[in-house]
């Protein structure tokens, strides 16, 4: 079984230049978590079909 996926770290207000970079570190960020966002979603797919079920209450 693969790791579970990890989120990125987001930035700090403070690492923003605010000089209209292209790409700015919130874009890369929100870039990140999206993909971030895909592979949980595998990861958690994956992972529920390989999971066994609790045991019933008798």
């Amino acid at each position: 079984m693969r790791p579970r996926p990890v989120p990125p770290l987001q930035p700090e207000l403070e690492d923003c230049c605010r000089s209209g970079c292209m790409p700015c570190v919130f874009d890369l960020y929100d870039e990140a978590l999206a993909r971030y966002e895909r592979e949980l979603a595998i990861w958690e797919a994956e992972n529920a079909a390989t999971t066994p079920a609790p045991p019933a209450a008798s």
